[in-house]
């Protein structure tokens, strides 16, 4: 049996270039993975399943399921697996959970198969699945252009903490889409500010504190209704500066000081909000 770690992630960069004429959006990110995760085990057996105590997972028809019956086509293996799920990253929360799930499912079958599949064909069975799914199979610190299917890794991310606050917020199917809807062409840039985090990231962050720029900022308030209430309670609590993560609603402060960051974490708990303490994940500790 395999037991896998399912790590989610935060934007340290999101833009939006263009339009597509398929529909979607080239987009320019820096994506990375953080310490939140949720456990993933694989044994062999003779149909593909699916187990989770967590209500409200879809035990027939889900990313998991998708990414591995995908796998099996895609390779022609007619092996089954008994797959476990413990949930731990918040749904819906523009954390990547879902597609990190499916990413670790195919790597993890990948092993449990012998199917000696590369990480790029892998993180290509995955683009057919969800934009975030390559980048899963890579992990750690990454460019990310196309609409999601193109992957660099980077160099790590320097050590920080990650103060995570979700929001009470009733959430409506198509987030995503519709905070898409709402990024206009006078909210497109050039990819310039994505090239200036990657270029602090390769420097090793020697220059200056890494800044965080998320597109979907300029168009939280008609995203989500309400938002605004955590982004100031998030303040209160002593974050130096609040942003969305990808597609939200969670919100993020990125820090260098450990302690400033379990401080903001207590004092979200205090005040009754649901936040999590994470630290920044590389490609060495997810075993890339």
């Amino acid at each position: 049996m395999l037991t896998l770690k399912a790590f989610a992630k935060v934007n340290l960069a999101l833009e939006v270039l263009a339009r597509r004429v398929d529909g979607y959006h080239d987009i320019a990110s820096i994506m990375q993975t953080v310490s939140l995760y949720d456990v993933l085990t694989l044994e062999p057996a003779g149909h593909i399943t699916l187990k989770s105590s967590l209500p409200g997972i879809p035990d027939h028809d889900n990313i998991i399921l998708k990414a591995a019956r995908r796998l099996s086509e895609a390779t022609g293996c007619g092996r089954g697996a008994m797959i476990g799920l413990e949930k731990n990253i918040p749904m819906d929360a523009g954390l990547g959970g879902g597609s990190s799930d499916a990413a670790a499912v195919l790597s993890g079958l990948n092993r449990l198969w012998q199917l000696a599949i590369s990480a790029e064909q892998l993180a290509a069975i995955g683009a057919g699945l969800g934009s975030d799914v390559p980048f899963f199979i890579y992990g750690g610190t990454c460019l990310i252009e196309g609409k999601g299917e193109r992957v660099t890794p980077l160099p790590d991310f320097e050590q920080s903490w990650f103060v995570l606050l979700r929001p009470d917020l009733t959430i409506s199917s198509g987030k995503t889409a519709r905070l898409y809807s709402l990024v206009s062409p006078g909210h497109y840039s050039s990819g310039g500010l994505t090239t200036g985090i990657r270029e602090q990231i390769e420097c090793g962050g020697q220059r200056k504190p890494v800044s965080v720029y998320n597109v979907f900022e300029k168009v939280v308030s008609d995203a989500y209704p309400g938002l605004v209430k955590y982004i100031e309670e998030f303040r209160r609590a002593g974050a130096p500066e609040v942003h969305l993560a990808g597609s939200g609603p969670v919100l993020f402060t990125l820090l260098r000081d450990g302690k400033l960051a379990s401080d903001i974490h207590a004092n979200l708990l205090a005040g009754g909000l649901e936040s999590y303490l994470a630290t920044s994940v590389g490609r060495q500790e997810i075993g890339c």
